[in-house]
């Protein structure tokens, strides 16, 4: 059997991000849905693969050395200033 850090030393980006959003949505891209241990497991190699893998400073992703980010309120107010989602017209309402 495989050890699981060289499974996520070796797993390309685009498996990563496969798994990772069959762990959001709690199903695979075909529609069938995950087992609890299917989840459970999925999330666990997402979040090995983002702590040794990816540098991420986002709120609540897993930093290097598998640090949970958690930005406080005002570091999250200062990061989305000014940015609008999308903007509508009156009459586009």
């Amino acid at each position: 059997m495989t050890d699981i850090n060289q499974v996520i030393d070796q797993m390309p980006l685009e498996v990563y991000e496969r798994l990772r959003s069959a762990a959001e949505l709690g199903k695979w891209e075909d529609g069938s849905v995950l087992s609890e241990a299917q989840r459970e497991s999925t999330l666990q190699v997402v979040m090995m693969y983002q702590a040794r893998k990816l540098d991420q400073t986002e709120h609540f992703t897993i930093a290097a050395g598998g640090k949970i980010n958690e930005l406080s309120k005002a570091e999250l107010k200062k990061q989305f200033r000014g940015e609008s989602i999308a903007e509508f017209k009156a009459e586009e309402l």
